[in-house]
């Protein structure tokens, strides 16, 4: 055992193996009780919410696809293992010593929030689904993806009114 600090690395992939490289490996380090040396498997991803006919789907998709982060103290044990697990072509770094990742540059990785894509823009047009008004039609003026809402306007007595609405009470016409 190493009194080394395990830092975080960037191996690379083939793409589309992310999830397989990181399963893969968690087992190798399972089977062999190396858990003091690879300490962490991530693969970075971003839960993107999408609006469709005013219902959210979640989606995940890879931060950085083609990429694995792994926390390990490195030694020639462990590069080995890490660089033999099939799917992987090799670690981030000049030749084939990798490089670590400072604590700022993995926060950075980590930090992605999930975001929201909302099928509506500016000028479509939108019927508002339940309430008082319901089946007015607006015009989309903004789509504030952030707070999940829309801003609408409607021409009432020859009057621009505009208001906001979640995007789950309106849908695209």
């Amino acid at each position: 055992m190493s009194d080394e600090q395990a830092l975080w690395y960037v191996v690379h992939t083939y793409s589309g193996y992310e999830n397989k490289v990181a399963n893969d490996l968690i087992k190798t380090v399972e089977n062999n009780g190396m858990g003091d040396l690879i300490q962490d498997v991530r693969v970075p991803i971003e839960e993107v919410v999408e609006v469709r006919n005013g219902k959210p789907h979640t989606i995940q998709n890879k931060l950085f696809p083609g990429y694995v982060l792994v926390k390990m103290i490195k030694t020639t044990e462990t590069w080995y293992i890490v660089r033999n697990t099939r799917g992987v072509t090799g670690f981030v770094g000049p030749g084939s010593e990798p490089i670590p990742l400072s604590d700022e540059e993995f926060e950075r990785m980590m930090s992605c929030q999930g975001t929201i894509h909302i099928d509506l823009e500016p000028g479509d047009s939108v019927r508002v689904k339940n309430g008082s008004i319901e089946n007015a039609i607006y015009t989309v003026e903004e789509v504030m993806a952030e707070e999940h809402k829309v801003k609408v306007s409607i021409e009432i007595l020859s009057r621009k009114t505009t208001t906001v609405y979640d995007v789950s009470e309106v849908e695209r016409l």
